[in-house]
């Protein structure tokens, strides 16, 4: 595993951080038993970021993880960071509680790395008026966070005054090739390294879009390079090549996976790519750009939907059909949108055009126009009918059992 250093406290990260947003499942649960062997080989192999916060799971990955760690005995050998969700505050007082929520359910005394959650700009005069900076500064006093740094959901032009506007050590930027112009984009991260910040990355697979087999028209380009890459190997090992990235997260679920993942970060090294290397990758971002549909990473942010729609299972799907030239993509569509499978429908068709998604969306998806484009591509007037046969046959077969 190698490291890089935070320049405002000299800590030394893993390069490769954990990102507990997307722990392994169970009956809609977290997988806790495999979730606490991944975490902990992890960190047997030297990975000590570990990034949570309050939305994480539903509620259930801060205690999840304080649970982990007081049982193994292994908090003082890694780095917790964590968020506050300043939109469900309207006070300093507020603010004072949930973190001490947040101690109490991740069992420490202090956060390493706290964040300030999803910012914009808009976002973050509302929070000043409704006393962060003097939370901030009295919790980094008392010793409740070691390190106050925010995460960036907003415009570029709003980023860096943000990053201005206090004394940060650390910010957390979306950030893979295909974002380098989308908020902070490379401009913020060079921005916030030039102001001594480390720099968190989050998406570097834009949802694990990045790690599937990339297009037919993308592997042309991959083919070009002297010596062959996984697609997960070109996106993480291009983030790793700035040398201003500090830690790049990544949601961490299949065994396979992070034994990839931890293998790279092996050889993470800063300007380490060749000119053509950079020039395959620009050529590369530019045809994924041509050929997918949406632009939605999986974050969850927009669910629940208060109509039903499993809005990122949609936006997956459709990418799917036509980014990643998948056949049977309709037919999955309806199987797992349709009510097969969960016997209550999620598909795009059912979107109320209430517009609470809109406010939620970190990458500011027209949502609701995209659900009318998946619903005209991916539906039809057999949908609905051939959910009710599938659904009536294997009520049959399971009677028949």
């Amino acid at each position: 595993m190698l490291y890089r250093e935070v320049p405002k406290n000299g800590d030394k990260l893993s390069v490769l951080g954990y990102g507990c947003m997307r722990l392994p499942m169970r009956m809609k649960s977290i997988n806790e038993r495999l979730a606490e062997k991944q975490i902990m080989y992890a960190l047997d192999q030297g990975v000590n970021y570990f990034d949570t916060a309050v939305p994480y799971h539903s509620g259930k990955s801060e205690p999840f993880l304080g649970k982990v760690f007081s049982r193994n005995k292994c908090r003082n050998n890694l780095k917790i960071a964590t968020k506050l969700p300043h939109w469900m505050t309207h006070s300093k007082k507020e603010m004072d509680k949930i973190l001490d929520g947040q101690l109490s359910k991740l069992k420490t005394s202090r956060i390493d790395y706290y964040l300030i959650h999803a910012l914009s700009g808009e976002l973050w005069e509302t929070a000043k008026q409704n006393g962060v900076i003097e939370f901030l500064d009295d919790a980094l006093k008392k010793g409740k966070i070691i390190n106050a740094g925010f995460s960036f959901h907003g415009l570029a032009e709003d980023f860096n005054e943000i990053v201005d506007d206090y004394d940060w050590t650390f910010c957390q930027i979306q950030y893979n090739f295909l974002d380098t112009k989308n908020q902070a984009g490379t401009a913020g991260l060079k921005y916030a390294a030039s102001k001594d910040m480390a720099v968190m990355i989050m998406e570097p697979l834009r949802g694990g879009n990045l790690a599937k087999t990339p297009p037919p028209s993308v592997q042309k380009i991959w083919k070009k390079a002297d010596h062959r890459k996984t697609p997960v190997e070109w996106s993480l090992s291009w983030i790793w090549n700035h040398p201003e990235v500090t830690v790049v997260l990544s949601g961490m679920n299949n065994d396979e996976h992070i034994t990839e993942n931890l293998a790279l970060a092996d050889k993470a090294l800063p300007d380490a790519f060749s000119e053509k290397k950079v020039k395959l990758v620009e050529d590369a971002a530019a045809e994924f750009r041509r050929v997918m549909r949406v632009g939605c990473t999986g974050c969850q942010y927009c669910m629940p939907c208060p109509a039903g729609v499993n809005i990122p299972s949609c936006f997956e799907w459709y990418n799917s059909r036509h980014a990643f030239k998948d056949k049977s993509a309709k037919l999955m569509y309806i199987f797992h949108n349709g009510g097969v499978v969960t016997d209550k429908s999620s598909l795009a068709s059912i979107c109320v055009e209430c517009g609470k998604c809109l406010e939620k969306c970190p990458q500011n998806l027209p949502i609701p126009d995209l659900l009318n484009e998946v619903q005209e591509d991916m539906e039809g007037f057999l949908t609905r009918p051939l959910v009710w046969l599938v659904r009536r046959v294997l009520k049959v077969r399971n009677q028949q059992k």
